[in-house]
């Protein structure tokens, strides 16, 4: 060769085609794209069906929670008491598709945030009484015996007060009506699906009732917690019937004033939440849970109460007929196996203050009443011994062997009461803690209330009559168990979004 010639890549035609065209940032994203496609068609043509579809819906769904936070939000609703169904084990703990997705959703709001460069997180009325309890029960973790029992219970009031700061932060009023929606559809379900178990005598032997039926159950494996999800939403589906029920009255009073279009349209709203309260109800009754028809009653009495006086004065009545039959159940006038369930609400108090429990005779109906009762006697007797902070939160069952009763070895996971639950964990400080946040809470909610129009004034009343019930059935129980406590921090949230939109919420929902 006479001489070297240089060619600068960067420089020449085909350089500049090579590395420009083929390398650069459009072109990355066209080879992107076909690497993703051709994988995805690699993944249809050689994966189970049943994978195949399981990743293209959840790889879609995640997408849409990634762009849409508020989606994923109103999914954990609608997918909250079937979590449980298949779960994997993680770190020790038990992981479901709830958990999954709250993480995706939390995930997916933090993003955003980063993305705009701006963290923007409100202040809601009851951040600070939140911090204030998992502060206390941060302080307990002093007196915890096993700091892996009680971290996932920590946990999972940090979940709720993550929950409560999304909706206060991300929710919009048009989104309100799709997330009762989501709710009342997933109760709904899990109604149906007791009323098949409870007709088909569907369960384990042990649920069998009259020797006809079986106790309903769900998808929750106990008739309890079953009866206190459904009951943690049939509040809300009573109000906002009634909401639904002086619509349409208003509308059949203006008569041919009001269009057919509207009147369809507010006797379909009366139809879906009419449908769902009687579903709910039916649900709790099939389960056969008295903690939970205690806690029904409670609802029913405040839901109707705060609708207006006459409501008020109509439900203290039947709140004393409801008394006087529980008199009777237990004086045996009432008929059947009802007068019977409701007679053994006596024997709490009997079996309660009796000095000699352990000497009394074991049979199976009394069997339920005493197994509550040896509980509530050893947390009392942790909160005996450790005044202040308890025996640290999540440690009950750790210390429930130093204070059981005879015949009563088996520690259940909880005091099958929140109060003297609550009290042997973190003790004094944690209960005036745990009790100063629900009373913040129904003032918060009642004072929201006021200046809102009447559909978000039915969802501040129902979501006062959820936490009726859920004072009362944990007496007798604890619902902050399988996802209900996520359940319950979003019924708290909804209230600080403001006014739910116009009169006629479905119209507004649907609106671009």
């Amino acid at each position: 060769m006479d001489g070297d010639t240089v060619v600068n890549i960067r420089t020449a035609p085909f350089g500049r085609l090579c590395w420009h065209n083929l390398i650069g940032p459009g072109r990355l994203k066209q080879l992107a794209g076909g690497a993703a496609l051709l994988a995805l068609g690699l993944l249809v043509a050689l994966a189970p069906l049943e994978m195949t579809l399981a990743l293209l819906i959840g790889g879609g769904l995640a997408l849409l929670v990634l762009c849409h936070p508020v989606i994923g939000l109103g999914l954990l609703a609608l997918i909250l008491p079937f979590s449980q169904v298949r779960q994997v084990s993680l770190a020790g703990a038990q992981v479901g598709l709830a958990e999954a997705l709250l993480a995706l959703t939390l995930a997916a709001w933090l993003l955003r945030m980063a993305a705009r460069r701006e963290v923007r997180v409100s202040h809601p009325p009851l951040l600070l009484p939140f911090l204030a309890l998992i502060g206390v029960q941060l302080l307990s973790l002093l007196a915890s015996r096993s700091l892996r029992e009680s971290l996932p219970e920590l946990l999972k009031w940090v979940e709720m007060l993550l929950v409560y700061l999304f909706v206060a932060s991300q929710v919009r009023p048009r989104h309100v009506p799709w997330i009762v929606a989501a709710m009342l559809l997933a109760g709904s379900a899990q109604a149906l699906l007791g009323a098949y178990q409870f007709l088909r005598q569907v369960g384990p032997e042990a649920f069998v009732l009259l020797g006809r039926f079986m106790r309903a159950y769900g998808t929750f494996s106990q008739p309890n917690p079953y009866a206190g999800y459904l009951g943690l939403i049939a509040p809300l589906a009573l109000s906002l019937a009634l909401w639904a029920l002086g619509r349409v009255w208003d509308g059949l009073r203006q008569g041919p004033r009001r269009l057919p279009a509207d009147m369809i349209r507010r006797w379909a709203t009366l139809g879906f939440f009419g449908a769902a309260m009687v579903l709910l109800i039916a649900g709790m009754g099939m389960s056969w849970s008295r903690g939970a028809w205690l806690g029904l009653a409670a609802a029913v009495v405040v839901v109707g109460g705060l609708r207006s006086r006459r409501a008020a004065l109509g439900f203290a009545l039947l709140a004393i007929v409801v008394c006087i039959f529980a008199i009777l159940g237990r004086a045996g006038v009432l008929p059947g196996a009802l007068g019977g369930r409701l007679a053994g609400l006596g024997e709490y108090v009997q079996y309660a203050t009796d000095p000699n429990l352990a000497r009394v005779e074991i049979t199976d109906a009394n069997f339920a009443v005493l197994e509550r009762v040896a509980h509530w006697r050893a947390a009392w007797a942790m909160f005996s011994d450790h005044p202040w902070l308890g025996v640290g939160i999540g440690n009950y069952a750790v210390a429930y062997s130093a204070y059981s009763l005879p015949h009563w070895r088996d520690a259940l996971g909880h005091a099958h009461n929140i109060y003297l639950h609550v009290l042997a964990e973190t003790g004094l400080l944690g209960l005036a803690a745990y009790l100063i946040f629900w009373v913040v809470a129904i003032v918060r909610i009642w004072q929201a209330r006021a200046p809102q129009n009447d559909y978000a004034k039915a969802v501040a009343i129902g979501v006062l009559g959820v936490i009726a019930h859920l004072t009362v059935h944990n007496l007798v129980d604890n619902l902050y168990v399988q996802g209900m406590y996520l359940h319950v921090a979003i019924l708290l949230g909804l209230p600080v979004v403001g006014r739910f939109g116009t009169a006629d919420p479905l119209r507004e929902a649907t609106d671009p």
